[in-house]
């Protein structure tokens, strides 16, 4: 049964003399535990955990057990991050800047100004079973991406985050779903699980290193509008001979490797989440709910309410 806490853990020297309930222990056993309960409220449940925290500039050591993201809700500049060979990075962290930390490992992060962000943290299995969902396989490997790089999607699902952590009694089956959402969002974009199409033999394909960029930017861009001449700049192409070159190249035109994409995403909310289908319509890049169901229906043969029945 997945259990929730509200702000700070009681502390040994506070805690009553009766055994502290299995919720505190879960609570105690949290990297939350770390982040004074005043910084913000966050949620625990078995899935993951969610904080929203603001702090005045400061410093701290951080070693997890589980695989956790940050994502900046503001402009927080001067930034330094240093690991155990004594590196140090510095970046100035704006609204949307990830930052992807996995379980047990460990670094030292100090900030200059006022810091605002949600944090994500999520079970080293739960990673791995997402992976398998996702690529059908059990291999889900973290890769962090550069410091101060910017993920739009992942800052809206950090919103909505905040926003019902912010409610009298958040809903934990609402925020369950959040995280699962946000999970699979890292997989897809900050794993190692996924590789590219094998190219094809014939010549007039992308270059390895074209297909990779576009495929990145469709993976983290897919639910929101991008026009063909945004990918042709990405590969130095006209938009005509970069139709041709990613058909060759993934065997599909870049309007169904995108509308692929984006069934998928919706699918895996219908069988995974308990949102209303209006918001996975709207998460997945479809305009509302008939949008999803009449394109569902043409691609896939069923309708989302007849996915949802046979999770």
């Amino acid at each position: 049964m997945s259990t929730t806490a509200r702000l700070p853990a009681v502390r040994p020297d506070t805690a009553p003399s009766a055994a502290p309930s299995r919720e505190r222990q879960i609570a105690n056993e949290h990297i939350f535990d770390e982040i004074p309960g005043n910084k913000g409220p966050r949620v625990i449940t078995d899935r993951g955990a969610v904080a929203h925290v603001v702090r005045p500039p400061g410093s701290h050591r951080l070693r997890p057990r589980e695989h956790m993201v940050a994502v900046m809700l503001a402009a927080s500049p001067g930034i330094r991050v240093s690991f155990d060979d004594q590196r140090v990075h510095e970046y100035d962290g704006d609204a949307g800047t990830i930052s992807v930390m996995p379980a047990n490992s460990e670094r030292k992060v100090t900030w200059s100004s006022t810091c605002e962000k949600v944090i994500v943290t999520m079970p080293p299995q739960r990673l791995l079973e997402l992976s398998a969902h996702e690529f059908g396989a059990g291999r889900a490997v973290l890769q962090p991406p550069p410091f101060g790089l910017i993920d739009l999607r992942a800052l809206h699902l950090a919103e909505m985050l905040k926003a019902e952590l912010a409610r009298e009694v958040p809903s934990k089956i609402y925020i369950e779903s959040l995280i699962t959402i946000f999970g699979v969002h890292i997989v897809r974009n900050y794993t190692g699980a996924d590789s590219l199409p094998p190219r094809r033999k014939s010549g007039g394909g992308l270059s390895n290193r074209s297909a990779e960029r576009v495929r990145e930017l469709l993976d983290s861009r897919f639910a929101s509008k991008i026009t063909v001449g945004e990918l042709a700049a990405v590969s130095g192409l006209s938009p005509r001979h970069f139709i041709q070159a990613f058909t060759k190249t993934f065997g599909e035109s870049p309007h169904k490797y995108v509308l692929r994409l984006r069934l998928n995403f919706a699918e895996e909310l219908l069988v995974e989440s308990v949102l209303s289908i209006a918001e996975i319509a709207h998460l997945s890049g479809f305009s509302d709910q008939s949008h999803l169901t009449v394109t569902m229906s043409k691609h896939r043969n069923r309708t989302p309410r007849q996915v949802r029945q046979q999770r």
